[in-house]
């Protein structure tokens, strides 16, 4: 079920800075050398820190919902969420999904273009977007950073279009499978080789283009060929990484 992220409960109404609770949150955070406020300075984190604050998402609840006012923006700590459009008739499109250490929400911008849902149970560290724009306005390597995330999503998106529009059922779930296990490591870390989705397999199929039958099919038959190996219906162990990469089409 769906259910409206409650701006009261989790930032403020006005743009003014919350005090954190914990000041030594920075320290410990298990993203901190990934997130985009990794470049900065003790004393600027310290001060970014000191601007949000620390949030819990249940799986199936909504943070941002599209085309509303872009009110909050957000570094994930912990989770999986899902980025999704509407078409016309009301139907549901997932256009990307996110993992810790990832930025959402539109810095600089008056609406919100796509809505925010929890995958999984998540932790988010929050700003009211408002004074997240002033302080990067002033902390130039900050801005540096959300350039650069900016890039990498745009490249991510050109190759997401090349396997959308151009790769078979097979490749699509092959490459599928080798970028979920690179992203849920994390980045600078190696592809992991037993994980669990956090999508359901309609969810893949809706990001794919494929039919659920497809996918599960596809799935099955890579067990069969020992290239991967589904212990339950959301866990995949890959077996053979350089035979799933032929698959994908990657060198």
């Amino acid at each position: 079920m769906m259910m409206h992220f409650d701006l009261a409960q989790t930032a403020p109404a006005a743009p003014a800075p919350v005090p954190c609770q914990d000041a030594s949150f920075c320290q410990r955070c298990d993203v901190r050398a990934r997130a985009i406020c990794g470049t900065l300075e003790e004393d600027d984190r310290a001060a970014l820190n000191r601007l949000g604050r620390r949030v819990t998402v249940q799986a199936g609840q909504t943070v941002m919902w599209e085309g509303d006012d872009a009110t909050i923006v957000a570094n994930v700590i912990e989770g999986t969420l899902k980025l999704s459009a509407s078409t016309g008739d009301g139907r549901e499109q997932i256009v990307g999904v996110v993992y810790p250490s990832d930025f959402i929400g539109r810095p600089f911008g008056r609406s919100t273009p796509h809505s925010v849902t929890a995958l999984t149970d998540a932790r988010l560290c929050l700003f009211t977007r408002g004074a997240f724009d002033g302080f990067a306005r002033t902390h130039p390597e900050l801005g540096h950073r959300l350039l650069q995330r900016t890039l990498d999503d745009l490249d991510r998106a050109r190759a997401w279009m090349l396997l959308l529009g151009r790769k078979n059922a097979r490749e699509k779930i092959a490459t599928f499978l080798l970028d979920m296990s690179q992203r849920l490591a994390g980045e600078g870390a190696g592809p992991l080789d037993s994980f669990a989705l956090p999508l359901s397999r309609q969810q893949v199929a809706d990001v794919l283009g494929l039919t659920i039958e497809t996918v599960s099919r596809q799935m099955t038959d890579m067990k069969r060929a020992k290239i991967i190996d589904l212990p339950n219906r959301r866990t995949v162990e890959i077996l053979d990484r350089d035979q799933l990469s032929c698959l994908a089409e990657v060198a």
